[in-house]
């Protein structure tokens, strides 16, 4: 049986605002763990560990601060699979994406490890003699980053080791359904020395200390990944208070299927994009727009492939896709699918769950068709393994579709059209455009994020993370 627990200023304590079962979305009978519950108090003490550890950590050397990340990074793949188990068992996501998940955790430690010897900044030519001007980034100070449920490793990750690399000290605040994990990564960033308060963990309801963490300590910013609601709600409050922020929101993602596309290599990528983590990705495909002149033999090839996914416990080495992750995010995601049966086509379904599948919260893939553009399930985040099916009569009309939503995080084009393939990725109103790959999956040393109501218009993971962690600052100096 797990605890959840809180890390602040290197000390392990026990919150006692309430408790939370944990019960595993595999199989709802079997509880995985206790969440203990934070109230303000541990905010503000968080706050007050990170403040604290705040000047001895950013005057580190950034070499300095890389050995912490490269222990960190080692010390995770020496506990890969107690990590990736106890994941699966929290979340729902099939175990082999949770090994490849946490793998990029650690490839994650060790790119922003790298950056602790990389450049900083730039002279710049002043128009005056005997002066040197030049610029370097300095850190911010201390950063809140609160994370969801659906990566519950990797996007940790990519906020936070690109915080502490830049000097920055951090309050992290995980979703409740991904608390468990969060804790044990925490117990093992702590084994691996990272010094008291540059890491502070604090596990609660964001109904509860939310508006602490947002509202009443000092910050100096915020990164948040989550629905678009939230993320809309955070930059108000950190506008206000003039603070930093940065939000990933939503998605409607959007793959094009062009008449000259190969549909034995295309299919694969497609059913991918769209059902691989229960579509519970901001990058999941959830509209499928096909070109007339190939849409029968798509839709045919669409149905066998959906037809043969399995669908089966997280732990199960076979799974495709697994259950979603809870049961408000069942009855969410099942209420779409209700709404596919009464007013769509099912053109495609997969099979019903494995063995034993029918006590956890397992929602078959379905692909929905002969919807309009302004119906939901073409509109609106399904979060789930729901995707649409719209038809085009050419190119242009397939970017029009693409581009008619109020989302703009990811977008794919399968073709072997180079032309085309040059128009799509300027036409496409996306943060991220990939021709002949899946919607989902954008490497970790690129940067990632949206347009539109996806992001805040800044971007996470690559170099782009660190120009968000810092600040520019301008100096000269006459030496004469």
């Amino acid at each position: 049986m797990w605890n959840s627990r809180n890390w602040i200023g290197g000390e392990w304590i026990t919150p006692s605002a309430g408790t939370c079962a944990v019960n595993n979305p595999s199989c709802v009978q079997e509880q995985v763990g206790v969440l203990h519950l934070s109230d303000a108090s541990q905010v503000i003490q968080a706050e007050e560990a990170a403040r604290s550890a705040l000047a001895s950590w950013s005057r580190l050397t950034g070499a300095a601060r890389a050995e912490h990340l490269y222990r960190l990074a080692g010390s995770l793949e020496s506990n890969v699979e107690e990590v990736v188990r106890l994941a699966c068992l929290e979340m729902g996501k099939p175990i082999a994406e949770m090994r490849g998940e946490v793998m990029r955790g650690v490839h994650l430690l060790r790119y922003y490890a790298a950056e602790g010897v990389r450049a900083v900044g730039a002279v710049i030519p002043s128009s005056e003699r005997d002066v040197l001007q030049y610029t370097k980034k300095v850190p911010l100070g201390v950063v809140g980053v609160i994370t969801p449920w659906n990566f519950p490793v990797a996007i940790p990750i990519w906020k936070i080791a690109p915080a502490l690399i830049c000097g920055n000290t951090v309050i992290w605040k995980p979703a409740e359904i991904a608390s468990l994990t969060a804790t044990r990564l925490v117990e093992i960033f702590a084994e691996a020395g990272l010094p008291p308060g540059v890491l502070n963990l604090v596990v609660g309801k964001g109904s509860q200390i939310g508006d602490v963490l947002l509202e009443k300590i000092s910050l100096d910013a915020v990164s948040f990944t989550g629905s678009t609601a939230t993320g809309t709600r955070i930059a108000q409050l950190c506008a206000k208070r003039n603070i930093k922020y940065q939000t990933e929101m939503g998605g409607k993602n959007a793959a094009i299927v062009l008449n000259d596309a190969d549909l034995e290599k295309i299919v694969p990528m497609v059913v991918s994009g769209a059902f691989r983590s229960a579509g519970q990705k901001c990058t999941a495909t959830s509209r499928i727009i096909v070109e007339s002149g190939i849409y029968d033999a798509f839709a045919s090839a669409l149905q066998r492939a959906v037809a043969e996914l399995k669908l089966a416990p997280a732990l199960d080495p076979s799974a495709y896709l697994g259950p979603v992750a809870s049961s408000s995010q069942y009855g969410a995601v099942t209420s779409f699918v209700q709404l596919a049966r009464k007013e769509a086509e099912i053109l495609a379904e997969g099979p019903p769950p494995a063995t034993g599948g029918e006590q956890g919260y397992f929602i078959r893939p379905i692909v929905a068709a002969g919807l309009n553009v302004q119906h939901p399930l073409v509109r609106e985040e399904v979060f789930g393994p729901v995707a649409a099916l719209l038809q085009a009569s050419d190119f242009n009309e397939a970017v029009s579709l693409c581009n008619q939503s109020v989302y703009g995080l990811s977008a794919s084009l399968f073709t072997e059209n180079l032309s085309y393939a040059h128009r799509f990725l300027d036409e496409a109103q996306a943060g991220m455009v990939r021709v002949n790959q899946e919607t989902a999956g954008v490497e970790y040393q690129a940067p990632f994020g949206g347009m539109k109501l996806s992001s805040s218009h800044t971007r996470e993971q690559g170099q782009a993370a660190l120009d968000f962690y810092t600040e520019t600052k301008t100096c000269a100096i006459r030496y004469v």
